[in-house]
């Protein structure tokens, strides 16, 4: 059984507070899905950061050593690639707080160096990886449903778009960039886009890709755009720039109350979020941004991995042919179907909804596609050179 790190277990505690809006503002006292736009600040106050090139035990850039391991047990030694990197990664971490306030502070904690390590330290392969630590509502204060407390969300955001506008200010250089989210950390990815990103082409123009996962960004129905940004399409091919890869992973059709993948509800309203017709969630297959089924490449931290008769002595293992992945859509949801292929000898473990199907494999969004993600964006990286021939 794959779990992404253990403090997620205790999400599933906050599963009513995904029936209520997040409320914010940077400052004033409009809400997040409000029409009022700030502009992108050149200030920030001094940050923590998680995640910052050159840092002394920086999370993002641990030992890449992996091991692949085969429907079979066949072991081979994998060597990420360490191109040289010309552009940055910045990342939002999922909830992870264990602290009983309402937001969390600014010290970075075991659950975040994990969080990091498993979900983020990959792409330092193909960019500089760099993570704000931000207020984010703890998981006390998601199970209290606080869905009134708007100050709370207010901090949460502020906090991150205060580590965003440094990273800009002080560290960017300029330099073209990808988005990093899974969880609250996407909802406050899609928050920080609307508000910071999309209105502002010269910003615009840096961007990459976003990765957002399980944070159901919105599309009107037959479209690539528009719903939760007017500007960032979705990606549609490998050579695909400035477009936002989304999706929630599912073994099968989510229930009719599932908090992923049905549009105006659940995680949707995280971001303030609340159109239900005429909309519907996005899904970018990570194996197959073109469309159609692909085969997956789940790449886990090994300490998370109980691998019947194999020993793995490298920090990371990935399973390749072990699932396929494409994006159905199926009683108003919109999802990323995942399907084991291998037969009941496969020595591998296998994902489970452990929260329960509500929640579908929400904690393994990330690690299930990792190889994919990474994959994604060196393409997306090479694509983007080609069009931006200085960079």
């Amino acid at each position: 059984m794959s779990r992404v790190f253990g403090p997620r277990r205790r999400l599933r505690l906050a599963v009513v507070v995904l029936a209520l809006a997040l409320v914010a503002e940077l400052s004033g006292g409009a809400t997040i899905a409000g029409a009022s736009r700030a502009a992108p600040q050149s200030t920030a106050a001094a940050t923590v950061w998680l995640c910052r090139p050159g840092t002394p035990s920086d999370p993002c850039a641990v030992e890449q050593g992996t091991t692949a391991v085969t429907a079979a047990g066949t072991e081979t030694n994998v060597t990420p690639s360490t191109a040289a990197r010309s552009f940055d990664c910045f990342y939002v971490y999922p909830t992870v707080s264990d602290e009983l306030s309402a937001n969390s502070d600014l010290t970075v904690g075991l659950a975040e160096i994990d969080a990091a390590k498993i979900q983020a330290s990959r792409f330092s392969s193909v960019c500089d990886v760099y993570a704000p630590m931000y207020r984010q509502r703890t998981l006390a204060s998601l199970a209290g449903g606080l869905g009134s407390d708007q100050a709370a969300d207010a901090v949460a955001y502020a906090s991150l778009a205060a580590g965003w506008a440094d990273f800009l200010a002080h560290y960017s250089d300029g330099r073209p960039f990808v988005l990093i989210g899974d969880s609250q950390g996407a909802a406050m990815l899609i928050v920080l886009i609307r508000r910071q990103i999309d209105g502002y082409p010269q910003l615009r123009n840096r961007l990459v890709s976003a990765i957002i996962l399980g944070g159901n960004v919105q599309v009107p129905l037959g479209h690539l755009v528009g719903g939760s940004f007017e500007n960032v399409p979705a990606c549609s091919s490998d050579a695909s720039t400035g477009c936002v890869i989304a999706y929630s992973s599912f073994p099968s059709v989510p229930p009719s109350n599932a908090l992923f993948g049905r549009p105006g509800v659940g995680v949707s309203l995280q971001s303030g979020q609340t159109s239900r017709t005429g909309v519907h969630v996005l899904c970018t297959n990570p194996a197959a941004l073109t469309g159609g089924k692909g085969a997956l490449l789940p790449i886990f931290a090994t300490r998370t991995q109980s691998i019947q008769g194999i020993s793995v002595e490298t920090p990371w293992v990935e399973y390749p042919g072990h699932y396929s992945a494409e994006c159905e859509t199926s009683g108003g949801a919109t999802y990323l179907q995942v399907t084991d292929t291998t037969s009941g000898s496969d020595p591998r473990p296998t994902v489970q909804q452990v929260d329960g199907p509500l929640w579908g494999y929400h904690a393994d969004d990330v690690n299930l596609a990792l190889g994919n993600l990474v994959a994604d964006v060196a393409l997306e990286e090479a694509s983007y050179g080609r069009k931006h021939p200085s960079t």
